[in-house]
């Protein structure tokens, strides 16, 4: 059985998300999904998730191409790799070629975990819907928002 591993945020959970759940599905037996921290989110990507993490798992665990869905805590992937013994790591082409991504490639290598990278969803982005929900609760968007008739 080949098992798959995909991490991620997961934070305002969007089609992109999804792909990469459905992608890492079609090419494992059974597929978890790590869901990244809020704690290592801040550290990460400098900013606390709008979801928080139980009720982040709650949504990865019920999509359907998700057997398993896991805190990740560990910063480091092999530590997690030690945990939970996949065979496969999924992850966005957007760390393709990075020193991050050919790190990570060599110390799977070294363990015979294949990494699969996936096309990045760029039309959208966890980043952008949080840019967007915090451009609309600006005081000057709030005020259009009230002249336009629109319902806070």
């Amino acid at each position: 059985m080949r098992v798959g591993y995909a991490a991620g945020g997961f934070d305002l959970f969007h089609v992109g998300h999804l792909n990469i759940l459905r992608q890492a599905r079609s090419q494992c037996d059974y597929l978890i999904a790590g869901v990244v921290s809020d704690e290592m989110l801040e550290v990460t990507k400098g900013a606390r998730p709008v979801v928080p993490l139980n009720e982040r798992l709650e949504i990865v665990h019920h999509i359907s191409f998700v057997d398993q869905a896991v805190p990740e805590v560990l910063r480091d992937k092999m530590d997690t790799w030690e945990q939970l013994r996949f065979d496969v790591f999924f992850k966005g082409d957007d760390w393709r070629g990075t020193e991050r991504g050919l790190r990570l490639e060599r110390q799977f290598a070294a363990v015979g975990v294949e990494v699969v990278y996936f096309p990045y969803t760029v039309h959208t982005s966890s980043t952008a819907l949080r840019r967007a929900l915090q451009a609309l609760s600006r005081p000057e968007t709030l005020g259009r928002n009230a002249q336009a008739g629109v319902q806070e």
